[in-house]
């Protein structure tokens, strides 16, 4: 039996679904539960007592800002680690999150490494006395634990800012974050559930289902962060050195606040 027990809380299943397989490759003393939105995880966590938590900012019903501040108000859940992930990069959140007494904060999108040295940064000692118990002193995740020391001091790369909207002429750029990288590009065309971009091949590109943060313009100093999976790339023409190609990033988001601005900026777009 895990003697670590963990939730994971995101309204977009993929996402929980990267993290869980992640943490089960990774960390296989921890066991794991997961929940769509903070009031489904404040339910679970009233009826089972979790050691970690990784939880989305932006959610329906109940934000994981809203579920960090519950824990903290609940004695058992005080001093239980927490950590953000979310797209949500910009220094006035990550203050916002730290003053309500997040642990650690990561950006989507994220690596799978990424994940596992904030795990192991709030829950080293604990992990390391369960995989002795559970006799796996020697696995791969005990060596994350000796590499990990320089990782921890170094300090986080700031996001880019997306790029803004050109309007006059029909215009709309759009940015595509991926682990390590972001991507400028030209929206060719977009609906609820995916965009299609046009970008400079002399850029870093992402995979076939790597996951992506897409920041959109939907209104005057408001950007959309849209959490999705690059799905199709594509050159644009048919000649090998071609200058251009098409990337395809299906949507996963479930969030009415960010359907609701994409519906916006879609009647925008196509008016």
């Amino acid at each position: 039996m895990a003697a670590i027990k963990a939730l994971v809380v995101d309204d977009a299943s993929f996402v929980r679904d990267l993290v869980k397989r992640t943490l089960r490759q990774r960390f296989p003393v921890i066991e794991l539960a997961e929940a769509q939105n903070g009031r489904r995880a404040q339910s679970l966590m009233s009826r089972n007592r979790f050691d970690l938590i990784l939880c989305d900012w932006e959610m329906p019903e109940m934000s994981g800002l809203e579920l960090l501040q519950w824990m903290r108000g609940e004695e058992h859940y005080r001093k239980v680690p927490f950590i953000m992930i979310t797209s949500r990069g910009d220094k006035s959140h990550v203050v916002e999150a730290i003053q309500q007494g997040v642990s650690e904060y990561l950006g989507k999108p994220f690596s799978p490494e990424g994940l596992t040295r904030k795990v192991i940064k709030v829950m080293g000692p604990t992990l390391q006395k369960a995989m002795v118990e559970e006799g796996r002193g020697g696995s791969p995740t005990a060596d994350a634990f000796r590499e990990s020391a320089d990782v921890l001091t170094r300090k986080p790369v700031p996001q880019q800012a997306p790029a803004r909207s050109d309007r006059s002429g029909r215009l709309s750029v759009a940015a595509i974050r991926f682990a390590g990288h972001t991507l400028k590009c030209v929206i060719k065309d977009v609906t609820l559930s995916e965009v299609r971009v046009i970008a400079k091949r002399d850029q870093d590109f992402p995979g076939i289902l790597d996951q992506a943060v897409v920041d959109i313009e939907v209104a005057e100093g408001r950007v959309a962060r849209l959490n999705g999976y690059v799905y199709q790339l594509q050159a644009v023409d048919k000649r090998q050195d071609t200058d251009f190609v098409s990337v395809g990033v299906r949507f996963v988001d479930e969030d009415p606040k960010k359907l609701e601005d994409l519906s916006h900026f879609i009647a925008d777009f196509r008016g």
